[in-house]
């Protein structure tokens, strides 16, 4: 049975050793709260720097790359002396408790030596577990990503972005049109606002700033169109960049990569690639080397091509020989029909031809019900006797875009016979190359264009 001087003896060293881990614990807390400002004071710096300073150099990142090392460092040597200090607690201050309660029939003067000890250590136990509660966990950090220079966007791709068209949100290639508030239209797009404002028979705005816009409110913008000739577009062929202003002629004539055919596909042969691959191919090409009624088929489609404008030339010309021909540059205007959903119409004013009365008359998308939901757009037109006639009146015509229009138009010759029962010659289309040819004509105010009629002889 162990004795009193033996319990006294064998607590006594555990008791110092609990004093020192307390001790030791005290450091360990004063080296956290240093360590932790130290953090902060680095912390406070690489912020100052990066608020300040705009132009980030190679060296300064370094520097920064440095500070974050560092900070890095100190956050990892503070994270390992709370674990140590915990590891300690946890493994010494459990078996000096156990050591100190294992004699359940310990005397009055073992408890006594207990409670003389006790007192010295657990006011230092409690003051550092308080301490430890009220450890302020590490500061939220706002994430800066550093830019090194190789991923910010290049100047051109970022005017692209400002010069672009408010409607298409497209670089314009022609003209450039902008509002009162100097919001930025192509013409193509500015042409058709116009045109939409028409046909809902509403006033056109701006789609920005919703100001009222008309043909000639909006004013040029030079400066933009130069900017933007100048900014580089990629070939569609090779994909190299070039400035837009000579992209045209580079895929038209000396891009290596643009589609081209064979020189003898007018005797047939269907070959089209790169142009780099044509001396190659022509040099290999077997259409030469077949014989005339190989190639026949090629040369009928080409003779009715041939033959077709020829014939055109032929009816000009023999149209030009008639005896009454009559020239009459006129002017289609906007109007409204009376039904319940108001169709737009184009009409001229009655013009006197062959001592009659005439009007011609367009309308667009074939009187559709509304041409704003379709993205194909056409016009079609009629001339319309307005006066009584007792003899019948065959006559050719054909439309042209006159001395004060800029329509383009491709000339098409018509023949009808009006009498007194039949005043309207049928709709036909008025022969414009595309869509966006016929916004612009609905854009403006008026169409001006020349009708030449030819009234055969009887």
């Amino acid at each position: 049975m162990v004795t009193k001087s033996q319990r006294n003896s064998l607590s006594i060293p555990f008791f110092l050793a609990g004093s020192l881990l307390l001790t030791t614990r005290l450091l360990f807390s004063i080296l956290l709260k240093i360590i932790r400002k130290i953090v902060e004071c680095h912390e406070n710096f690489h912020m100052y720097w990066l608020l300040t300073l705009n132009n980030t150099s190679t060296d300064f990142i370094t520097f920064l790359t440095s500070i974050g090392s560092v900070l890095s460092l100190s956050r990892r040597l503070l994270r390992g002396l709370r674990l140590t200090s915990a590891h300690f607690s946890r493994s010494f201050g459990g078996k000096i408790k156990t050591i100190n309660m294992a004699d359940p029939n310990n005397e009055a003067a073992s408890s006594s030596s207990v409670s003389e000890q006790a007192p010295s250590a657990t006011p230092i136990r409690d003051d550092l577990e308080k301490i430890e509660d009220f450890l302020e966990p590490d500061k939220k950090r706002r994430k800066l990503s550093r830019n090194d220079g190789k991923t910010e966007q290049k100047l051109e791709h970022r005017l692209g972005g400002i010069l672009c068209c408010a409607v298409c949100l497209d670089l314009p290639k022609a003209a450039v049109y902008q509002c009162t508030n100097g919001h930025l239209m192509c013409a193509g797009c500015f042409t058709h606002v116009l045109a939409d404002a028409r046909l809902r028979d509403e006033m056109a705005t701006c789609p920005n700033c919703r100001i009222e816009i008309s043909r000639t409110s909006p004013s040029r913008n030079l400066a933009v169109e130069k900017a933007v000739s100048e900014l580089p577009a990629e070939c569609q062929y090779c994909a190299k960049e070039f400035p837009r202003n000579s992209l045209e002629r580079h895929e038209e004539t000396m891009c290596e990569e643009r589609i081209s055919s064979c020189k003898y596909s007018r005797i047939g042969c269907p070959w089209r690639g790169p142009n780099h691959e044509r001396p190659e191919h022509e040099a290999h090409c077997v259409h030469p080397h077949r014989s005339g009624l190989d190639v026949m088929d090629a040369l009928r489609d080409i003779d009715a091509r041939t033959l077709e404008e020829r014939r055109l030339y032929d009816n000009v010309f023999d149209l030009l020989s008639y005896e009454k021909i009559t020239f009459n540059d006129l002017q289609m205007k906007p109007y409204r029909t009376d039904e319940f959903v108001h169709k737009l119409f184009y009409e001229t004013s009655r013009f006197t031809a062959f001592n009659n009365q005439w009007v011609v008359k367009a309308r667009i998308n074939n009187s559709q019900r509304d041409p704003t939901q379709s993205s194909e757009r056409d016009m079609t037109y009629q001339l319309i006797l307005k006066s009584k006639t007792t003899y019948p009146l065959p006559l050719h015509y054909l439309i042209l875009k006159g001395p004060f229009g800029d329509m383009k138009v491709q000339p098409r010759i018509h023949k009808f016979e009006f009498t007194d029962q039949e005043i309207e010659s049928p709709y036909l289309p008025l022969p414009l190359p595309d869509t966006a040819e016929c916004n612009r004509l609905l854009a403006a105010r008026a169409i001006s264009f020349r009708l030449i009629m030819f009234l055969a002889s009887k």
